[in-house]
C-alpha cells in the first residue's frame, strides 16, 4: 500500500523511473463495444494489467479551470484531484493507494498534463502487479491520442469495432449514454472518425478487431491481441470464470451482468428485436461508410431524413429520459445508484470549488461532462 514513503522507498521509485516501465496501451474508441469482456479475459495473464477505467474524459471540462499547470500550486491541486477521482471510482483498484504528494514530486520535472498524472497511476498499478503491459479502457480518450503519443512514444492502441446497430442498441439502455438511437449513432461515428484518423497516420500502432469476430472465435482474436501486445496467450483467458473481477462487477450493475458468462454469439443480432426499422435505418444512414469499411451488411436503403430540429428534440427527450433512468436505478439497485453518485458528486464538487474561467469555455462533444461511469 502506498500510504507512506521512506527514504529508501523514494530512492527505489526514482531508480524505477530509469528502468523499463510497462508498455502503455489504450483501448479505443467507444464504450459498450464489449470492452469489459476483452479486458477481463486478458487480465488472466500476469504479463498484462488493466484496472477498471477512470474515464478521464469526464474530468476534461474542468482541466482549464486549474489555470497554468506550470504553477506548482495549480499542478499539485490537479494531482490531488485526479488521485481523488481514482479513489471515488466505482470499482476499486486492487492493493494500491496513491500518495498525491509523492506523485507530484515524482512528476514535477516532467511534461505537465492531466494525462501524465492518470498514466502515472496506471503504470504504478501495473508495476505493483508486475505487468509488462498496462491498458487503459477509457475508450473515449481516443480524442486525446496525439497528446498521449507525445507523452508515451511506445503507446499502442486496441481499436474494438462493433456493429453500430448492436452497439447503439446497447448504448440506448445505458445511463452513461443518450436515450436516442440517432444521437448515439452520431457518437459512434465521431469516435470511429477519430480512430480512423489514428489508424491512417500510425497504422503500426493500432490493432483493429471486430467484436463479432471475438464472439465467433475467442481464441483467435485473443491470440492476435496477445501477439500485438507482445505477451503470451494463455488458455485460461478463454474461461471468464477465472476472473474474480468479472464475478464481482457482474453483481454490481445491470450493465455488467453478462460479464460473468461466456459470450453468446447469437446476441450479435439481438438489436433486430430491440430497434425499430426506422431506428435501424437512422443508424445505417449515419454510419454507412464505416459499416461498409468494417464489413457490416445493410438492412435498409440508409436514406433516413435527419434534421437539425429533430436532433435538438432528441437531445431534450434524452435528457428527460436520463433523469428518469437515475430515479429508476435508485429504486431498483440502490448500490449501483449510490456508487455512481459518489463519482458524479465528486466531479460536481470539484466544479463548484474551481474558479470560473474569465471567458466562456469552448468544449467539443468529447469534453461534455456526463458525470457517469461505464
Amino acid at each position: 500500500m502506498e500510504t507512506s514513503k521512506t527514504k529508501d522507498d523514494t530512492e527505489d521509485t526514482q531508480a524505477g523511473s530509469a528502468r523499463k516501465r510497462p508498455r502503455p496501451v489504450l483501448m479505443i474508441p467507444l464504450r459498450r463495444c464489449g470492452s469489459h469482456a476483452l479486458r477481463l479475459r486478458l487480465n488472466n495473464s500476469s504479463e498484462f494489467y488493466s484496472p477498471y477505467p477512470l474515464h478521464i474524459v469526464d474530468f476534461m471540462p474542468l482541466v482549464e479551470r486549474y489555470g497554468d499547470l506550470a504553477d506548482d500550486k495549480a499542478y499539485f491541486k490537479l494531482v490531488v484531484d485526479v488521485v481523488g477521482l481514482q479513489a471515488a471510482s466505482m470499482v476499486k483498484w486492487k492493493d494500491i493507494v496513491f500518495d498525491p504528494v509523492e506523485i507530484f514530486e515524482f512528476l514535477r520535472e516532467q511534461p505537465r498534463s492531466v494525462h501524465r498524472i492518470l498514466w502515472e497511476l496506471l503504470l504504478r498499478s501495473g508495476e505493483r502487479h508486475q505487468a509488462r503491459v498496462v491498458m487503459d479502457k477509457s475508450l473515449d480518450s481516443v480524442f486525446y491520442a496525439d497528446e498521449l503519443m507525445d507523452l508515451f512514444p511506445d503507446m499502442l492502441f486496441l481499436n474494438v469495432v462493433r456493429d453500430p446497430r448492436a452497439q447503439v442498441a446497447s448504448m440506448n439502455r445505458a445511463i452513461i449514454h443518450d436515450y436516442d438511437s440517432g444521437l448515439n449513432a452520431m457518437a459512434w461515428l465521431e469516435a470511429h472518425k477519430a480512430s480512423r484518423s489514428l489508424i491512417e497516420r500510425f497504422p503500426e500502432r493500432v490493432l483493429t478487431i471486430r467484436y463479432e469476430d471475438f464472439l465467433s472465435n475467442q481464441e483467435a482474436v485473443l491470440k492476435s491481441i496477445c501477439q500485438f501486445f507482445g505477451i503470451a496467450f494463455l488458455p485460461e483467458m478463454l474461461d471468464v470464470g477465472c476472473s474474480q473481477e468479472a464475478q464481482q462487477i457482474s453483481r454490481m450493475s445491470a450493465l455488467w451482468e453478462s460479464n460473468a458468462f461466456p459470450p453468446v454469439a447469437a446476441n450479435k443480432d439481438k438489436f433486430k428485436q430491440q430497434l425499430s426499422a426506422d431506428e435501424i435505418e437512422t443508424i445505417e444512414t449515419i454510419t454507412q461508410d464505416y459499416m461498409r469499411l468494417y464489413g457490416y451488411e445493410m438492412m435498409s436503403k440508409a436514406q433516413a431524413d435527419i434534421s437539425v430540429g429533430g436532433l435538438q428534440l432528441a437531445r431534450e427527450e434524452s435528457a428527460q429520459a436520463r433523469q428518469l433512468a437515475w430515479q429508476t436505478l435508485e429504486k431498483n439497485n440502490y448500490k449501483d445508484y449510490v456508487l455512481r453518485r459518489v463519482r458524479a458528486d465528486y466531479l460536481a464538487s470539484l466544479s463548484r470549488n474551481l474558479p470560473e474561467l474569465a471567458r466562456p469555455a469552448q468544449f467539443s462533444r468529447d469534453t461534455t461532462v456526463k458525470l457517469t461511469v461505464a
